[in-house]
């Protein structure tokens, strides 16, 4: 039976986005991934885009969705990935977990493009890392 994740963030652009594309390449079809935002930006971060398309994973087909649109829906984790969608997202009582795993927003990242691409990639990886660890346990 596949398993159902949901990744929730403010935006929707960045983290959580590249959170659903990780974990649908790493679940190896064993589960399905979503993502959404508490106050979607509109749009999918273009250093998302590339940070993934880096380890060879495409979310360009990838929008920002509210997490209302998911509202009654059954997962088997919901996990947040910034603070505020904690405080801010709808309870999900029928998940079997609920994680709360904190990054840095790298919608946040200053400078040159390569200096925020730098940010883009780091946190990729702190979410890769701690999809996989998930995954093995």
């Amino acid at each position: 039976m596949i398993k159902r994740v949901l990744i929730l963030c403010t935006g929707n652009s960045c983290r959580s986005q590249m959170a659903e594309g990780l974990w649908r390449a790493l679940g190896e079809g064993k589960w399905e991934s979503h993502s959404a935002g508490s106050k979607p930006s509109g749009y999918v971060h273009r250093l998302a885009l590339q940070a993934m398309q880096e380890r060879g994973i495409d979310i360009d087909s990838g929008r920002s969705k509210s997490v209302e649109e998911f509202a009654g829906q059954e997962f088997d984790v919901v996990v947040t990935v910034c603070d505020h969608a904690k405080e801010s997202c709808p309870a999900f009582p029928a998940a079997a977990e609920l994680l709360h795993w904190p990054f840095d927003d790298p919608a946040d990242a200053v400078g040159s493009d390569e200096q925020q691409m730098e940010f883009f990639r780091r946190v990729r990886d702190e979410i890769e890392q701690r999809i996989v660890r998930f995954l093995k346990d």
